[in-house]
C-alpha cells in the first residue's frame, strides 16, 4: 500500500525561492530508491510560509529504510559540505512530518 509523507516547512517570509533552489539542486537524488514513487514540492500560493514536500513510497518499510540510508544523509548535505565546506544557513524554521495512506480518489 502506498504511503505519502508530507514534510510541512514552515520558511522565513522571502525564503522560499531559496529553498526551491536547494530542492532544484538535488533534483533526482532519491529517485533510484527502492521503494520510491515520486516527489513533489508545493509552493503556497496565498500568505502561507509553509512549503510542502511530498513524497510517495511504497511501503512504510522501504521509506524506514531510506530514512536510514547512506542516500538520506549525502542527499540531505549542500554541495559545499560534500565539498568540505561549511553547512549554509537554515532556510526552515520548522518543520513537521506527516504521513498518510491513500484512502480514496479519482484518476481523473
Amino acid at each position: 500500500m502506498t504511503v505519502i509523507k508530507i514534510n510541512a516547512i514552515s520558511v522565513a517570509e522571502g525564503s522560499g525561492d531559496e529553498l526551491a533552489h536547494r530542492f532544484a539542486a538535488r533534483a533526482g537524488a532519491v529517485d533510484g530508491q527502492e521503494g520510491f514513487e515520486g516527489f513533489e514540492l508545493l509552493q503556497p500560493t496565498d500568505e502561507r510560509t509553509t512549503w510542502l514536500v511530498i513524497t510517495r513510497w511504497r511501503d512504510e518499510e522501504t521509506f524506514q529504510a531510506w530514512l536510514s540510508s547512506p542516500s538520506f544523509a549525502h542527499g540531505h548535505r549542500s554541495q559545499s559540505e560534500r565539498d568540505g565546506g561549511d553547512a549554509p544557513k537554515p532556510v526552515g524554521m520548522h518543520s513537521e512530518l506527516w504521513s498518510y495512506a491513500v484512502a480514496g480518489g479519482s484518476a481523473g
